[in-house]
């Protein structure tokens, strides 16, 4: 049964997915100037980080449910880090065949990196809800 907490996490990742879409596709020019470093880091590669950091949140929020073993946690983390792996190579992909875009393997590393960190908070407290739920 697919609970008001559950459809509500669903929006809110469709929600997400778009406006992904609509940051990596949309007119740059159209943007206000930011400064160009962030404690020496390229602030695109600041945002992109922050882009993807919530992708493997959202999706477990939407889809896992607290798996009831260890192998399905297993699974579910390395799924999610691999479509999330393909969006974000989907979405350089894309803008590389944009004529205003252009594609930048550096935004897919920071891309990445954000999945990684993500993906590998999510399985702790997805094994440690596992672990809670077996000693009661």
């Amino acid at each position: 049964m697919t609970t008001p907490k559950t459809i509500l996490a669903r929006i809110l990742f469709l929600l997400y997915l778009a406006a992904i879409a609509l940051l990596c596709f949309m007119h740059v020019d159209k943007l206000p100037d930011v400064q160009k470093f962030i404690l020496g880091i390229p602030t695109d590669k600041i945002a992109h980080f922050l882009m993807f950091l919530p992708f493997p949140i959202l999706a477990y929020l939407a889809y896992d449910h607290l798996t009831n073993k260890l192998g399905h946690a297993i699974l579910f983390a390395l799924a999610t880090l691999a479509v999330g792996m393909l969006l974000a190579y989907g979405t350089e992909y894309v803008q590389g065949k944009l004529p205003y875009r252009s594609m930048d393997m550096n935004d897919f590393k920071a891309d990445a990196l954000a999945l990684a960190i993500s993906c590998v908070g999510v399985f702790i407290v997805d094994i440690t809800h596992l672990k809670v739920r077996k000693t009661h």
